[in-house]
């Protein structure tokens, strides 16, 4: 089979790989598409190690190949998604409520205490095992993460299920949001979106939407943004201040990684307020004395990874399938899988208006 994969840092390339042997629990899944994560392009830069050789990718839409033995529940020929995150649910994190965690952290320097840990949790498509920028993709423990894909929706109107609209969704979630809130979203990348798009099903009354492209600006009022601030045109922090009359926002949801970034989603809290961390950073990042109020303004900091697994799968397609929520919308292009090296140009640098692209074998 074809396989995107990850040579050395700058290199993502195409290659023939055999199609994987399916195990008792496993199943074979046939993709029909998928799309490139700016996860992936932290792989690209090589600024999250993975092996040489891995097949990239973990957001799979596809059709059952191959049944496990010891899969019951499902029939080859089915059109399923899996989540990025693939727990097994056996783990402690998993059963104390906490399955995207369903995992380790390894730790990459060697003895007990050595700095530089790698964070894999219950991520393994192209981070621990084969992704799915491929034409077939092996789904481990598959009677856990297979989920059914409802009548009459399209591939391209679940892409975002298993990746980007579970995590803006848990940003969302982690944020405490309660109704009435006053909640900003920093970055209006494809999981800054989804992020705003969570807020107004849980009940937020004013969303700040920050972004520094007027296009992406847009698309967030459409997904739920009351205002949108260019932070290229004005004081971010100051205009929220003005907005609530000086008492801070409820919560923010940082979706893009960066020190600004955070440092901003904390000087816009309320005493009190939640800032929720989504962002995947490359470098340390420090909280400020001022914008922690020296740790005395009972503020809250959670983070998040993606949660996996069939029950979350089927909640975030019942949205799409009730029509409160369109994220195909966010699918601006279209490559073959042949074509692959220039999604990956094209996403990574942000050309021609891009949001997601769509990957077809």
């Amino acid at each position: 089979m074809k396989a995107a994969i990850f040579i050395e840092p700058g290199r993502i390339e195409l290659a023939e790989k055999p199609i994987p042997e399916v195990g008792p629990n496993d199943a074979l899944m046939r993709i029909t598409t998928t799309t490139v994560c700016g996860t992936d392009v932290h792989i690209l830069k090589g600024e999250y190690p993975v092996a040489k050789g891995l097949t990239v990718g973990h957001e799979p839409v596809g059709v059952i190949e191959k049944l496990g033995s010891a899969v019951s529940g499902y029939e080859e020929g089915q059109r399923v998604i899996a989540g990025a995150i693939c727990p097994n649910f056996n783990s402690y994190a998993a059963q104390d409520g906490a399955p995207a965690q369903d995992g380790s952290y390894l730790i990459a320097g060697g003895a007990c205490g050595a700095h530089g840990f790698k964070a894999t949790a219950g991520w393994r498509f192209g981070n621990l095992i084969d992704g799915t920028q491929a034409e077939y993709v092996l789904v481990p423990d598959a009677e856990a993460n297979l989920a059914p894909i409802p009548d009459g929706l399209t591939d391209e109107e679940v892409l975002m299920c298993p990746d980007i609209m579970s995590t803006g969704f848990k940003g969302a979630e982690n944020a405490n949001i309660r109704i009435g809130d006053t909640i900003v979203i920093f970055a209006q990348g494809p999981i800054g979106l989804c992020a705003t798009a969570g807020a107004r099903l849980l009940g937020a009354t004013t969303i700040i939407a920050v972004d520094g492209n007027d296009h992406r600006l847009g698309i967030a009022r459409k997904l739920g943004a009351d205002v949108t601030l260019n932070f290229k045109n004005c004081d971010v922090v100051d205009e929220v201040m003005k907005l609530t009359g000086g008492r801070g926002a409820d919560a923010s949801i940082e979706a893009l990684g960066l020190q600004s970034t955070f440092e901003s989603s904390l000087r816009v809290l309320k005493p009190g307020g939640t800032l929720s961390s989504l962002g995947v950073y490359s470098e340390d990042v420090k909280i400020p004395l001022s914008a922690f109020a020296a740790g005395l303004g009972d503020h809250k900091i959670n983070t998040a990874l993606c949660p996996g697994g069939k029950e979350r799968m089927r909640r975030l397609m019942n949205v799409v399938a009730s029509g409160r929520l369109d994220l195909g919308v966010m699918v601006t292009h279209h490559f073959p899988l042949d074509d692959i090296v220039a999604a990956y140009d094209l996403f990574a640098n942000q050309r021609d208006g891009v949001l997601k692209v769509a990957v077809k074998p």
